[in-house]
């Protein structure tokens, strides 16, 4: 234990300053995983949304100290990435149905 003014302020602070950071980094941890489950669930919509959220929480995490604005540029970086393909798989798989359609379009006016 501290025996110094000086020491016993400091384990003060380190105290509180400890409950902060805890706090901020369960923040970014329970966005990140809701941005994941967004991602494996398919639904664009929420992933986009969420993926604002993931990447302000994120950017906060990185003005307050708690991660490394490195490791953040990563994170989003990996994150947009997985949202992307996501958004441009979903047309993708909604074409066939359009054109299977189109095509019995075509031959029922035949």
């Amino acid at each position: 234990m501290a025996n110094h003014v000086s020491s016993l302020k400091r384990a003060r602070q380190t105290v509180v300053k400890t409950e902060v950071n805890r706090a901020n980094r369960t923040r970014v941890r329970g966005s990140l995983r809701l941005m994941r489950e967004a991602l494996t669930k398919g639904d664009v919509s929420a992933a986009q949304t969420q993926f604002k959220a993931t990447t302000s929480a994120l950017d906060k995490s990185v003005q307050k100290g708690v991660l490394h604005k490195n490791t953040v540029s990563r994170y989003k970086s990996r994150l947009n990435a997985r949202l992307k393909t996501l958004v441009l798989a979903v047309p993708t798989a909604a074409a066939p149905a359009k054109a299977a359609k189109a095509s019995k379009a075509a031959k029922a006016s035949k």
